[in-house]
């Protein structure tokens, strides 16, 4: 069996460190977080909603994510294949009069995401819903109509 001996200044030059980097760690975020926060609330955030996709034979269907945000700040762009979403939640009303605002966590998103179909989609047949923060959208694909070709 090895025994180290712990002499007394060891434990000190240990305390000293633990404490040197909880000093280092306060410095570090000392006023960060008001920084962080001043900036979101400045400018939304933009992010990606998740999104699950399904196919049928004639149709698309599209799920995605979006808490916080009304039907009339969504804008669903269908050109060809290629589908566009973007949206935002809208801005924060500004306080009463006498009212002071404490803590602000919640802050102004906006969504963005696009992605591109195998087939083309039918603009004016095609549905979206926005219902409990879920954004749904039925995309109808354009089907080629059958053609015959004449014999010569």
């Amino acid at each position: 069996m090895f025994v180290m001996p712990i002499t007394r200044t060891h434990r000190h030059a240990y305390n000293g460190h633990a404490r040197n980097l909880g000093r280092a760690f306060d410095r570090l975020f000392d006023g960060s977080v008001e920084r962080v926060f001043a900036a979101a609330a400045s400018e939304p955030a933009t992010r990606q909603p998740a999104l699950d996709l399904r196919e049928t034979e004639q149709t698309y269907s599209v799920q995605l994510d979006m808490p916080g945000v009304a039907k009339e700040d969504v804008k669903v762009t269908i050109d060809g294949k290629r589908i566009s979403i973007e949206a935002s939640s809208p801005a924060d009303a500004p306080a009463a009069e006498g009212e002071q605002l404490l803590v602000r966590e919640r802050s102004r998103t906006a969504y963005a995401r696009s992605f591109t179909l195998p087939v083309e989609v039918d603009e004016s047949a095609s549905q979206a819903r926005l219902e409990n923060g879920v954004l749904s959208l039925t995309l109808t694909k354009k089907l080629k109509p059958a053609t015959q070709l004449a014999v010569g």
